[in-house]
């Protein structure tokens, strides 16, 4: 057998007794974290839940559309909220069937789908607590804005990005070793 599972259905099948005869590629052990395992969707509920409660403080303000940092804060964090969404969906279906997601073209799309939002979210934060320490330290004029919840807003949406730090991590690491 040339493959590290079935194709159609899955079987347990008992490991070589001789590590020379598994095949060159075949990761064998699966790493808390990465796709199709309880851990790699632990990981997308976490990043939905950030994105999800950041979306919700920064739209629930009625002035935030008059910042552009704001509305890509709010942007970023709707992208990332869609792609935990659809990856959380793709490892519980993995998770349903017993099938494992080592497919080399998935892991790269997972591993590069997770770069780019991890790093568009990364900047949202960073420009929307820019604009906030301005509101808030600089021009003392949050008592006339929602410094509050552009604050906790931000805040999510930095902890979205260390949520998804991880699974960027394990997606790479899966690519680079296989």
């Amino acid at each position: 057998m040339l493959a590290s599972r079935p194709v159609v259905h899955p079987l347990e099948v008992a490991p070589p007794a001789d590590p020379v005869e598994q095949p060159n590629g075949v990761l064998m052990k699966d790493l808390p974290g990465m796709p199709g395992t309880p851990g790699g969707l632990g990981l997308r509920v976490v990043q939905l839940l950030f994105a999800a409660i950041s979306l919700a403080v920064m739209s629930s303000t009625n002035d935030f559309a008059s910042v552009s940092a704001f509305c890509y804060l709010v942007a970023a964090v709707i992208l990332q909220g869609l792609w935990s969404l659809s990856l959380a969906i793709v490892d519980i279906y993995a998770l349903m069937v017993k099938r494992c997601l080592r497919n080399r073209r998935a892991v790269c799309l997972f591993a590069l789908g997770d770069g780019i939002t991890a790093i568009i979210t990364f900047a949202a934060a960073c420009a929307s607590a820019g604009i906030t320490v301005l509101i808030n330290n600089d021009l003392n004029i949050c008592s006339e804005n929602h410094c509050a919840a552009f604050e906790s807003s931000t805040a999510m949406a930095f902890m979205c990005w260390f949520a998804i730090a991880p699974s960027f991590l394990l997606n790479f690491y899966s690519v680079a070793s296989s």
